[in-house]
């Protein structure tokens, strides 16, 4: 028994019984089948009652379908964090095709992909020819990937977009007039969301690499990121939508900074919100996807579940409320066994949440692998899933009011 390598998903413990032959046995079973990548083809489930499972969006009034996919960044892959994993489906080659035609397949108006590297030089052109635009945020640090939301043209129209820096909770700790936090206009909203991070909370170990991870200022830079866009749909109401996609930090040891990124989140997400509202007047409705590295029922779940103002206190005249959430999937019948799976962790941790306000109506989920699916035994990435998450997807219907 190891611990398993720190990236993000990687948050337990390996152990290695019957794993190997597991994965032995499936990696010659598909090597037979396949001399390429073949990822598995979508299938959307209706969440309407007595209708049939579906593989497209249902003609009956104006739907659109989300997805969030941490697709595993390149930079991760390595034979040393997923030995498990033939290696063939760990080639860059490979798996960015498997990994593009995964996207194409699903069909969807809004891609949230989280871990997304190679962005100006392989997705955001490959994806443009398909007909998407797309916004991205880059994060700091030594490791280059992000988040992004890809769009389509005849789907949607953006109206604003804003990116979040999770470092940002830094000077909140160290010097509320820090100027990255001045020029945001935040320095309230930080301070807010930083003061949950407990006294007392269990020591974090520190790898050599950062600095003391019990200093609060070291504490709250882990370089996360999340990104946001304001867009009026192209049907006949013109609703306005606002899509966010984040990638929370992954440590177990630190969950109170998964915590409070989750509470900034919130925060930035409800002034975006209001402002949106005031300059088109409108009531946009709100969708949160993202690989949130927290189960469900944990303190992050519970947060953004509840939108707790009782734990988030608003700020001095401010009337921006935490936006009350909803997980789609749990919504429509319940959580997925996994989003996540490797031999040292199989749980779930990617969602879509979405305000429940009267004008979205969930319809559709993509259908995930239960743990005795063939397809996953062994553990992620393998021939038919190209990275160690797999998709989750929701059709969506406008409902006119």
């Amino acid at each position: 028994m190891a611990i398993v390598l720190s990236r993000g998903g990687l948050i337990g413990l390996k152990v290695g019984v019957g794993v190997g032959t597991l994965t032995t046995r499936f990696s010659c079973k598909m090597r037979k089948m396949m001399s390429v990548n073949m990822p598995c083809l979508p299938k959307f489930k209706s969440v309407v009652k007595d209708a049939k499972p579906t593989t497209s969006i249902v003609d009956d009034g104006f739907k659109f379908r989300v997805v969030s996919y941490n697709i595993l960044a390149q930079v991760f892959v390595k034979s040393s964090f997923f030995p498990h994993s033939p290696s063939p489906c760990l080639r860059w080659k490979d798996r960015s095709q498997a990994i593009l035609m995964v996207l194409k397949s699903l069909d969807s108006d809004f891609l949230c992909v989280q871990e997304l590297d190679k962005y100006d030089d392989f997705y955001k052109e490959k994806l443009e020819m398909n007909g998407y635009s797309s916004i991205y945020i880059q994060r700091s640090g030594k490791k280059r990937d992000g988040c992004g939301i890809f769009y389509k043209h005849n789907s949607a129209e953006l109206l604003l977009e804003e990116k979040i820096e999770y470092n940002d909770l830094v000077p909140s700790v160290q010097d509320e007039n820090f100027p990255s936090v001045s020029q945001c206009g935040d320095a309230e909203v930080t301070e807010k969301a930083a003061s949950v991070l407990v006294e007392g909370a269990p020591p974090a170990k520190d790898h050599g690499d950062r600095g003391d991870p019990n200093d609060p200022c070291v504490r709250l830079k882990r370089d996360c990121v999340a990104i946001m866009g304001s867009f009026k749909l192209k049907d006949p109401s013109d609703h306005h939508v606002i899509v966010a996609n984040t990638h929370l930090y992954w440590d177990p040891h630190l969950a109170d900074v998964k915590l409070a990124q989750a509470k900034y989140l919130q925060l930035r997400l409800s002034k975006f919100k209001s402002i949106i509202s005031k300059k088109f007047g409108c009531n946009p409705s709100v969708i949160v996807c993202g690989d949130f590295n927290s189960t469900p029922g944990d303190k992050v779940y519970q947060c953004l579940v509840s939108g707790d103002s009782l734990t988030m206190p608003l700020l001095d005249g401010s009337e921006d409320l935490p936006i009350p959430l909803s997980s789609v999937y749990a919504f429509t019948g319940g959580e997925p066994t996994f989003t996540n799976c490797t031999p040292g962790f199989t749980n779930t941790i990617d969602y879509i949440f979405f305000s429940p306000s009267g004008y979205l109506k969930p319809v559709a989920v993509l259908e995930l692998p239960g743990p005795e699916s063939s397809d996953v035994v062994g553990g992620l990435p393998n021939f038919l899933h190209p990275s160690d998450h797999l998709p989750i997807a929701a059709d969506f219907e406008i409902i006119q009011t």
